[in-house]
This record gives structure tokens, sequence and C-alpha cells, in this order.
């Protein structure tokens, strides 16, 4: 069946498989170092207690079958080998089945995870990266030419990402309508990164245009993804552009990243050869089996597609949702709503044995969240750092920490040595504290002469207590307040 091969878009499919390849390498390492002290056997919020609960219907993951923190780890780093060795292509290099199974095993590994993953995985990119890995699945090996229903899916897919994004922030926030949004975001997104400072101080014209480019970028140019090339290219490079200048002003753990990787598909063999000059394989035929699963998953995806497709339609717009336990068709969307000043928690402890005024209270320091004043922001994503991303949320708003602000006092208090090691700083690394307490504080960035003078990022506040001083009774252990 010729029309269901698109040779002239295999350099596209060649780069989109290495950058989604190197994405999942970035997770999976993500699950192995931070998985087990957040969701493990002793974590802030168990993973087993939820397996014990949940059915497999409603929560597919490998974990049902067994689960334990050595587990975790041995299937994270055994799928980012697997991951390089798709971004050398050796799997694709092998029988179409070789290459359909490696994507499957990294797509299942890492539903398995995130299904499990509550809070810490209750983001947009984890349903992102699994819909996109779920279609990767059917590209074949590198003797077949990239399937035409697939490289729509994909663009589908790119353009629920970039149009859902720009009609939540029309239909929410009035900021993005009177285009005043980035006077505040670069100061007060989740984690700014070594440039936001910069991006902040552009003039408030500059950060006109910025809305105004965003507005183009995500509510008109999508549409050039279902057109004839050269136009359908124009706008994949005007998203990728994009792309890029978000990268450039902030962490997003791998959104962009991923984003990116999709646009990819977009261009076609002429467009990617004046960068990426390969030699074109011939094309073999596909295999039947392989042909029958193609089309079927299509159908399949087709049908589920009308969910997010009305939710596009709707004036309640849900952001980031899924419509399934498998992740396999989503609503995507950020920043409806933006904060106008930064309010950031503080979690502090001291060894002293009583609470009095003259207490001295050390601060723990956090990997990359906005703590010490002098301290720049640092560089993480694609890394994504989950506990210093909640630490945010749970500035905004106590009820986004209920479920794991406490547990992580209570191993804090317990000197937890997997807990230590997501942060950058503890003040006691070899004795427990006495008491922890959690101070709100007020940031904002440091004004071009303040910086001069003060050589400091931020300026900070203490604006409240966020949490009154707990500590833990010997027998049996639990925290009290302090009086």
């Amino acid at each position: 069946m010729e029309w269901l091969a698109a040779p002239d878009y295999w350099l596209a499919s060649w780069l989109f498989e290495r950058l989604l390849a190197a994405i999942y390498v970035v997770a999976f390492l993500n699950a192995a170092q931070q998985f087990p002290a957040l969701l493990g056997e002793n974590g802030l919020l168990p993973a087993p207690r939820l397996l014990a609960a949940a059915h497999f219907r409603e929560l597919p993951s490998l974990f049902h079958l067994h689960y334990s923190d050595r587990f975790v780890r041995a299937l994270a780093y055994s799928c980012a080998l697997i991951a390089v060795a798709l971004l050398m292509g050796l799997p694709q290099s092998g029988p179409t089945w070789m290459a359909m199974a490696t994507w499957f095993v990294l797509w299942a590994a890492y539903l398995s995870i995130v299904n499990v993953g509550q809070t810490f995985y209750a983001f947009g990119w984890e349903s992102l990266l699994l819909e996109t890995g779920f279609l990767a699945i059917f590209l074949g090996n590198a003797t077949l030419p990239p399937p035409t229903p697939i490289l729509w899916l994909l663009r589908w897919l790119l353009f629920r990402m970039e149009f859902g994004a720009g009609m939540i922030k029309i239909r929410h926030d009035p900021c993005w309508r009177d285009l005043t949004c980035l006077y505040y975001h670069h100061e007060t997104q989740p984690l700014p990164n070594p440039l936001s400072w910069y991006f902040h101080h552009l003039p408030k014209w500059m950060h006109r245009m910025e809305v105004r480019g965003n507005h183009v970028f995500q509510l008109v140019v999508p549409f050039g993804l279902f057109l004839p090339q050269p136009v359908a290219g124009i706008a994949a490079l005007l998203i990728v552009i994009h792309q890029l200048w978000l990268i450039l002003s902030g962490n997003f753990a791998w959104l962009n990243w991923l984003t990116l990787a999709v646009a990819v598909v977009a261009f076609d063999n002429t467009e990617l050869h004046l960068v990426l000059p390969l030699t074109i394989p011939p094309s073999e035929a596909a295999p039947l089996a392989y042909t029958v699963m193609l089309i079927a998953s299509t159908l399949l995806l087709l049908v589920m597609s009308y969910w997010p497709a009305r939710n596009l339609l709707r004036r309640e717009q849900a952001m980031n949702s899924t419509y399934n336990p498998l992740h396999l068709v989503n609503s995507y969307g950020a920043f409806g709503s933006i904060t106008r000043e930064r309010n950031e928690l503080a979690v502090e402890g001291t060894l002293d044995r009583e609470v009095t005024p003259q207490t001295v209270w050390q601060e723990y320091a956090f990997k990359a969240k906005p703590g010490d004043p002098a301290r720049w922001p640092a560089q993480v994503a694609p890394y994504h750092l989950r506990l210093d991303w909640l630490m945010w949320f749970a500035a905004l708003s106590p009820a986004y920490a209920e479920a794991w602000l406490m547990p992580l006092v209570v191993k804090l208090l317990e000197n937890d040595r997997p807990t230590l090691r997501l942060l950058r700083h503890a003040p006691f690394p070899d004795v427990r504290p006495e008491y922890i307490r959690i101070s709100l504080y007020r940031y904002r960035f440091t004004t071009p002469r303040e910086r001069r003078e003060s050589r400091e990022c931020w300026v900070r506040r203490r604006v409240g207590t966020y949490l009154a001083p707990v500590r833990l009774t010997p027998m049996p252990p639990q925290l009290v307040t302090s009086n």
C-alpha cells in the first residue's frame, strides 16, 4: 500500500527518533535517581500503598506483578540503556518487529512509572512523552519509509499541544489578552533559569511583543502544519524557534525539547537535507502484520481523538488531562494563569531542644528552587527536579502539598538519607534536627542597580509562617507542634 508510505520524510523520522530516544534517556535516569525517595517503599507517597488499593485496569503498571525499589532502579537504568541503543540506531537496523518491540518496552516501562507516580508525575509532559512514545512504536525500522498515518498523527499531536496551550491562555488569565503576562512570568515561573533574570528585565514593550508572538505561534501557526510543503515546514520552523526561545527563558523539564522533536516530523527530506546531509537508504515493502497493526492503531487513535478535540472547543477547557489509563490521546496546556508575586517556602531546622525567640534556624537548600538570594538560578532542563517543582506549587496553596509535605518534614526530622539526597544541602548532615519549621518568603528579582551593589539575584522578605515548628516524639514517633 504505497499511500501508507512517506519516503519524502525519512530524514524527519530519523531525527525524530533520535531526539525522542534522548528524552527517554533523561526520563529514565530521572526515575532511577528520584523515584525511590519520592515514591518508593519508604518514600513520601509510597507506590506500594497505591498498588495495593488500585486494580490493574485502573492503573496499568508492571509493578502490579512485583514492586521493590531495587526493581524500579534496575528497570529505569535498563530502559535508559535501551534508549541509548535507539539513539545509536541499533534496534532500527534490525527487523521491523525488533524496532517496534524496543519502542514498546520503553513505552510500557514509562507508563508503569507514571501510573504509580501520583502527584510527583502529574505533569503534562509525562502524558506527552507517553503519547509520543506510543506513536513511535509504529515507525518501523530503518529500511521502511515512515508511515504517513503516524506522521499525520504526530502533527495532530503537535497541533493539540500548541493550539491547546494558546486557547487556555486566551480563555483564562486576562493578562494574556492585555499583553502584560510576561511582566511577571519570567520572575514567577516555577524554576527560573540563568537567563530568566535578563528576560525579566527586558523593556515592557518587548514583553508585550513576546505575548503577541506567543499568540501567533500557538493560535495561528499550528494550522499551517496541515498545509502542503513548504508551508508545513515553515510552520514547523516557527514552532521550533518558539520552543528554543522558551528553552532559553526557563526550566520546563523536557516539555519544550519534546515539542521540538515532534515538530521535526513536518520537515521533508529537501528541507532537512540542508542541515542533515545523510544518505537515504532504499525502501522495502512493509510486512503485512505491520501494516495491519498500523491501520488498526491509527483508527483507534482517531476515534479516541474525539475527547481532546472536544476539549479544545469547550469554554471550560481542561489543561493537561488524560482520557484513558494508557495516556494514548491527551489534552495539553500551560500557564492558563500567571502569578503576579513569587512566594517561596524556606524549610528550616534547629538543634535547639526548646524553641525560643533566640533559636537559630538553619535553612535546607534545594537543588534549583530559589533559596539563598545570592545563588543564581540553575539550568536543569531537560532534567526534572520533581520536589523543587512541587515546592513552588506548595507555596501557592497548602492544598497542593497536603499529601506529601508533612511526610517530607518527617523524613527531614529523621535525617533520612534518600530524602536528603534530593536536596543540595542539609544543615545537619550527621545529626537529627530537633525541630523543623517552614517560613513563607516573598521573592523578587533584584533590579540592575541592586544587583551591581549586592551581586545578588533575588531580594526576599519573610511574610509569615507556613508551618509552625514541629518535632518528633520518641515513642511512638509522631509530629508535635511547638508551644
